[in-house]
């Protein structure tokens, strides 16, 4: 098999560490294996204990590597949004004089990329990727592609995004120890919403909820951007304690609980159901009703969603016409789409894979994270090659502080050491054509607004 091809997702989760092996058939992604593993050594999406997270991450990929009968080397990896920064970057250099203009070589994409690179970011924070969004080249914009072209002068816009050096130092150290290279590291919310949203809800703007185990993950795309990231602390886990303490059972039946017997919305639940449960302190299991199962779910899951809601509404933030899209292991919730219904408005709906033996919603990044490299072109590639290239890496001996506080990323709110570099000035407001007047053109420009 042609290793060039293959692409291997790793997933390192709060409750469970996946590692997804796809192959590219003919230009389409195929599941060819996959290793699933419990989870140790995380919380809330951080690691916090390097060595039991390696070693579960090798048990994973060793997993996969025996279901697709592959050797694995290297993996791309999923990156948490906690803490992420993101800002607009600008770079600019001549490639000729004013009287010689030649064609634009890779090479000018790389020194344009690294200029880009050059900016002011604080000691304890490290750039985690670049993404262009267009070039320039001799004042002709729009263009995704420069190279081949003629001109003097390159420039190249794009959005700078950064994050706690700790948190990147324990993810490489972790995979490395498990005995494995990494391919790419990739920030979870570009790699899902990118790749698993079509063309018109990356244009148009979608909501995405990541209901993971440890953490709830809202973000925001819109005009093929990631525009907004809120990390909630509290994910499935909590819904497996509110179990567990309620019903006075061990957190591993409340899981299974939670896994056979649990509804999102009580409504759904059956009215006349039983089910049996295991109770501390007592010989025989005690018999609850499903709906009382479900009531108890569905509280946690309305506090997610509640604040998903306030923190959207906090920020302005218009009805998109994408709706809501929710992934991760909590979105399997029989009922979870029709309870997030009732706090966000437009369409709302889970998302499955299609490919045979991993059609559930926590295995969502696995596959966006072998999609977006099998997708990068070659410019993202350069840009990525340059900024491995300039990576310089420092590694903290301190494991990184969790809080119980969401934590909130928008443009507008780099940290006191970053505010030498800032995002680009806002565009001046301009007379409305009379074709802005569509639905599609008012949603872009409450966007623009909201995060230029």
């Amino acid at each position: 098999m042609n290793n060039s091809e293959t692409y291997v997702g790793l997933d390192i989760g709060t409750t469970s560490i996946k590692a997804m092996v796809c192959e590219n058939v003919k230009g389409q992604l195929k599941v060819i294996g996959v290793g699933v593993v419990s989870s140790a050594g995380l919380s809330r999406g951080i690691i916090v204990d390097i060595d039991k997270t390696a070693r579960a991450i090798s048990q994973a990929v060793k997993r996969a590597e025996e279901k697709s009968n592959i050797e694995i080397k290297d993996v791309i990896v999923g990156l948490p949004a906690n803490y992420l920064q993101m800002q607009r970057v600008h770079g600019s250099v001549t490639i000729a004089s004013q009287n010689q203009s030649r064609e634009i070589t890779d090479r000018d994409v790389i020194d344009v990329a690294r200029e880009t690179l050059t900016q002011n970011i604080a000691p304890e924070r490290e750039i985690m990727d670049l993404v262009p969004t267009e070039f320039t080249v001799d004042g002709f914009n729009g263009i995704k592609d420069p190279r081949g072209m003629v001109g003097v002068r390159l420039e190249m816009k794009g959005t700078l995004y950064t994050g706690p050096k700790t948190i990147i130092h324990n993810t490489r150290k972790a995979v490395s120890q498990a005995g494995y290279g990494i391919r790419d590291l990739v920030i979870a919310p570009i790699a899902t919403d990118f790749n698993l949203l079509n063309d018109g809800e990356q244009d148009f703007g979608t909501v995405v909820i990541d209901l993971g185990g440890g953490q709830t993950t809202t973000s925001i795309v819109h005009d093929h951007q990631l525009k907004y990231t809120f990390v909630d602390p509290e994910g499935g886990q909590y819904v497996t304690r509110d179990i567990s303490t309620v019903l006075n059972t061990s957190l591993k039946n409340a899981e299974q609980l939670k896994l056979n017997h649990g509804y999102a919305l009580s409504s759904l639940a059956h009215a006349d159901a039983q089910v049996d449960v295991p109770v501390v302190g007592k010989n025989t299991p005690v018999q609850f009703a499903e709906t009382y199962l479900a009531e108890i779910i569905e509280a946690r899951m309305r506090q997610i969603f509640q604040r998903s809601r306030d923190r959207l509404r906090a920020i302005h933030a218009p009805e998109l016409p994408g709706g809501v899209v929710l992934i991760g292991g909590t979105a399997a919730l029989p009922g979870v789409a029709e309870l997030a219904g009732q706090y966000f408005s437009g369409n709302v709906k889970v998302n499955y894979s299609n490919q045979m033996g991993v059609r559930h919603p926590s295995y969502s990044l696995a596959i966006a994270l072998a999609t977006y490299e099998s997708h990068l072109t070659d410019v993202d590639r350069l840009v990525k090659q340059t900024l491995q290239q300039t990576d310089t890496i420092s590694r903290p001996q301190e494991t990184q502080q969790t809080s119980d506080q969401p934590r909130v990323t928008q443009w507008s709110q780099p940290e006191p050491a970053e505010t030498k570099t800032r995002p680009a000035p806002a565009k001046r407001s301009r007379a409305k054509k009379p074709n802005e007047h569509s639905l599609g053109n008012r949603f872009r420009s409450m966007l623009n607004n909201l995060f230029d």
